[in-house]
């Protein structure tokens, strides 16, 4: 009896631990997604920084030193950059810089709440892209909720008391870069792993990867977009809280790599896509208390309802994949 109740002990504690695990890794991945957003949103706006892809390049430079020493001291272990490697995934790497860049121009001109609402047109251009690429079919229940976005994304558009032309021409394109990502990167690293020495390729390899790559790219753009002339001027450089804001950005962009990973392996991609639809409601609520953004209550209405729309539609998803595999 004592041996079947101390085996009964150590399967719950087993079972506690997981589940408080599984908590933290999605606490951890909420607070960096929603902050990473918001600093940069203060960047952009608060500090009328205007040189969005010096940001993001500085951000990604971060993330190649952190990632580098934990790598030189032995915390984790990446893949070599061979010239293979990167001719097979800079085709790639070009989308997710555009993704980047355009990201940072729309959040100059758009409010948080109205950026998060948008961004769910991602979700309606890759179910398109995924069904006229991998003849993937959708159920009723999905399109339904693609259908609410659209209408979300047009309404909250329309009553905007904010509304920006050129901010909403940026999240668009970057709506379809960041589907096209989606898209593509599944099929570039079924390749990339296939050049690698060791036939694999993990999450802290493509964070190496992809900011290291951008690097080159970032600085050629930073000359097209004649953003030194910019950085040359701006007395911003020379404040330290402003160096300071800066690499907090950069490392919280690398704290959403590591979290994200850390509660995918906790739990699974159905759920970490539900929460991070969930998550978009909190995120929305503070970009318009902390930003000042001045709303009607229709526009609040549509914010509202888009948020709902992405919760609805990561649910169907999660249904859709459930009947798929019985």
């Amino acid at each position: 009896m004592l041996e079947k109740d101390i085996e009964k002990s150590v399967r719950s504690n087993k079972g506690i631990t997981v589940h408080n695990k599984a908590l933290l890794s999605g606490i951890a991945y909420c607070i960096s997604s929603c902050s990473m957003i918001l600093v940069n949103k203060y960047v952009l706006s608060s500090y009328d920084f205007n040189a969005g892809i010096s940001l993001m390049v500085y951000q990604n430079f971060v993330s190649v030193v952190v990632v580098s020493s934990l790598r030189v001291f032995g915390i984790i272990s990446t893949e070599p950059l061979t010239w293979r490697l990167v001719r097979v995934w800079l085709p790639v790497n070009v989308i997710f810089v555009g993704m980047l860049i355009t990201s940072m121009f729309s959040l100059k001109y758009i409010n948080v709440a109205m950026v998060t609402v948008l961004k769910n047109v991602t979700n309606v251009i890759t179910a398109v892209g995924e069904m006229y690429l991998f003849n993937k079919t959708h159920d009723n229940k999905v399109w339904t909720a693609l259908f609410l976005m659209i209408i979300s994304a047009v309404t909250g558009g329309i009553t905007d008391l904010s509304f920006h032309a050129i901010g909403y021409t940026w999240q668009i394109i970057n709506c379809f870069l960041t589907a096209s990502y989606s898209l593509t990167l599944r099929r570039v690293m079924d390749t990339a792993k296939q050049v690698t020495k060791s036939g694999n390729l993990d999450e802290f390899s493509m964070v190496l990867l992809n900011n290291t790559l951008s690097l080159p790219l970032g600085f050629l753009l930073i000359l097209l977009f004649n953003e030194v002339d910019y950085l040359s001027r701006t007395p911003l450089l020379q404040l330290p809280a402003f160096w300071l804001v800066t690499t907090f950005s950069g490392l919280l962009g690398l704290a959403i790599s590591f979290t994200s990973m850390w509660f995918l392996h906790q739990t699974s991609a159905t759920t970490y896509s539900l929460v991070g639809s969930l998550n978009k409601i909190p995120l929305s609520v503070a970009g318009i208390f902390l930003f000042h953004v001045s709303t009607s209550l229709e526009n609040s209405a549509s914010i509202l309802f888009g948020l709902l729309a992405g919760v609805f539609f990561a649910r169907a998803k999660m249904q859709d994949k459930s009947q798929t595999r019985s």
